[in-house]
């Protein structure tokens, strides 16, 4: 039975997700068999798993880091936002309901089984299990049938480790508030705390890092600098791609929709040295010097066609494709540019029908079912291999997909226009295909460069373990592990 240990943050996007990353690696080259857990995750960026299920996206980017392949019990507890008070709730890797909010605070605390269930499960594959909280443990108001993170710690008496994040400000107030709100017993399960994201001198901080060990009795680990290779990792958040812009001689844009969903799609062509990867935000008009218009997946395709159109970016997509331009829908997106998508049984929302965007000779029709799996398939137009997974509802289908983007086990997957300058497909993660990537920036002239994108991630992680061992005390984190 392997030990347990819990990183819970002050807050969403202090760098838990990252951190567990880097102890996975680094517990990996001790020798240790190691794998994460995240009890509950909310997001859209989702992977497919070796088991045919789904998991946030962070703990594939873990499971990479433990050397081992992503599970469903990795995170058996995914929320996928459809509007701004309901989601879709996938349990162990399937969908069970869709719920707004209130409905699904009825139905956490049921929850806790099968999280404990995927915990032990994982707890009899390994030596250590690393744990990640979700948000933090001040929101005290929803401490009752809790079971992301002091109402699973109490369960499954796992001791926790908080983060802190100096670099938004407040991180004293962060750690020392938390200590005076929460629950003596729930208090009991912290044995210490990190300084995540410093950027300067850190002795500077001595005595701000005394004064929280003094005011909450928690042992401090380390003061852990802003690791600036961070983003070279899949991104946890749309927003990342966004912050980690660079300068690029060939324009890329892609639309940040109200529901994207699996945006890590985008993360291979950020690394591209050329390429200028740009997130065009609401209200902004999309850039007329971009040579490619990617409209990304969607969690809500009715829903994000009609926050497309308020936003008038159907009309520029008409204009950037009579200047030449070429656009790219994937999933979502490529059921977006079609002649229509229909919901009749009203799956992702109130049914109907809604005209799509005209670009591609396709319709789409949601159906219950979901295609959930990996794949191999070739680029129709250039025959080089793509590594892809597929997580979608929905059938498309029209005189177009007789051009198809991909093949798929012989059979023709996708659509591309009689002019040549749009394509759509269902197929994710598609650019962390080397050849293929290179290729198809090939076709739109955007040199790539020849290095591999997974072994970039291999080496950013080592570089992250790498900078943890370096100023955390990494063995002493471990030894609280129980």
């Amino acid at each position: 039975m392997a030990r347990a240990l819990m990183i819970q943050g002050t807050g969403s996007n202090v760098g838990k997700s990252l951190i567990v990353a880097g102890l996975a690696r680094s517990a990996l080259r001790r020798g240790l068999r190691v794998l994460p857990f995240k009890p509950q995750n909310m997001s859209n960026n989702a992977a497919v798993t070796a088991d045919g299920g789904e998991i946030g996206r962070a703990q594939a980017l873990q499971a990479q880091a433990a050397g081992v392949e992503p599970h469903t019990d990795m995170n058996p507890i995914l929320l996928k936002p459809e509007t701004d008070i309901g989601a879709q709730i996938i349990v162990q890797g399937r969908r069970v309901a869709t719920l707004r909010a209130r409905e699904y605070a009825a139905m956490k605390s049921s929850l806790m089984t099968p999280v404990l269930e995927s915990f032990a499960r994982l707890k009899d594959r390994a030596e250590l299990v690393l744990v990640e909280g979700a948000g933090s443990p001040a929101e005290v108001n929803l401490r009752q049938a809790d079971i992301a993170n002091m109402g699973f710690a109490r369960r499954a008496d796992v001791p926790v480790v908080l983060i802190g994040d100096i670099d938004r400000g407040g991180v004293i107030a962060q750690l020392v508030g938390i200590k005076t709100v929460l629950d003596p017993d729930d208090a009991a399960m912290v044995h210490g705390f990190v300084i995540n994201k410093f950027r300067g001198d850190p002795s500077l901080f001595d005595d701000g890092y005394r004064l929280i060990e003094k005011q909450t009795g928690w042992r401090g680990f380390g003061v852990l600098p802003y690791f600036t290779r961070a983003n070279e990792l899949p991104a946890e958040d749309a927003l990342g791609l966004a912050e980690s812009r660079k300068a690029g001689k060939c324009k890329v844009a892609f639309l940040a929709l109200s529901r994207i969903a699996n945006f890590d799609d985008l993360d291979p062509l950020k690394l591209e040295p050329e390429v200028d990867l740009v997130m065009v935000q609401p209200g902004q008009p999309i850039p007329g010097d971009c040579r490619l218009v990617i409209i990304p997946g969607s969690k809500s395709t009715r829903g994000d066609l009609a926050f497309l159109r308020a936003q008038g970016w159907d009309i520029d997509l008409l204009a950037h494709r009579r200047r030449g331009g070429h656009v790219l829908g994937l999933c979502g997106g490529y059921q977006m540019l079609g002649r229509s998508v229909a919901d009749p049984e009203g799956i992702e929302g109130p049914s109907g029908e809604t005209p799509g965007l005209g670009l591609l000779d396709v319709s789409t029709v949601m159906t219950a079912q979901k295609t959930l799996k990996r794949v191999t398939a070739s680029h129709a137009a250039t025959g080089q291999p793509i590594d892809a997974y597929e997580i979608h509802i929905g059938r498309t289908e029209g005189a177009d997909c007789v051009r198809p983007f991909a093949r798929l086990n012989g059979a023709p997957e996708g659509a591309v226009s009689q002019d040549g300058r749009v394509h759509g497909s269902h197929l994710h993660g598609l650019f962390a295909s080397d050849a293929f990537r290179k290729a198809f920036l090939a076709q739109l002239d955007i040199p790539a460069t020849d290095q591999g994108y997974r072994a970039r991630v291999e080496d950013t992680l080592d570089a992250l373990a790498d900078h943890i061992d370096a100023h955390l005390d990494v063995g002493g984190i471990f030894a609280l592990a129980r």
